[in-house]
């Protein structure tokens, strides 16, 4: 069975940092490509980041240069890390893996993934 487990959220405030972790099952672990979603009140589910089996990253143009995923397929986990916070950046996340290839050009496509966590809140005051 496949899960995903999110942890790390919390409150910040502008310029602050925060590191996100997913811990997922063996199984899920040796998805493909593995991912951070978030949405932010109101607006759709967006790509943030991923990490795939080819040994590229993927980073949304809103957090590159703040982001960074990281992957460790020995302890079935992955993390991103987010540095110099905006309020712009509050938004529910979301660890998502996806079990089959995602070619690059689909990467940030929520139908891509196949399991998701429950999420876990960041929220950035000014």
């Amino acid at each position: 069975q496949g899960y995903l487990v999110e942890s790390g959220g919390g409150s910040v405030q502008s310029g602050g940092s925060l590191r996100l972790n997913c811990a997922a099952s063996e199984y899920t672990a040796s998805s493909y490509c593995m991912a951070w979603f978030r949405h932010p009140p109101g607006p759709a589910r967006e790509g943030v980041a991923v990490v795939c089996s080819d040994g590229t990253t993927t980073y949304a143009d809103s957090v590159k240069g703040r982001a960074t995923i990281s992957r460790e397929n020995a302890k079935h986990a992955m993390s991103l890390q987010m540095n110099s916070l905006k309020p712009e950046d509050t938004a529910m996340y979301y660890c998502a893996a996806g079990l089959g290839v995602i070619g690059p050009a689909f990467r940030f496509l929520v139908t891509e993934y196949n399991l998701w966590g429950q999420g876990t809140q960041v929220t950035v005051s000014s």
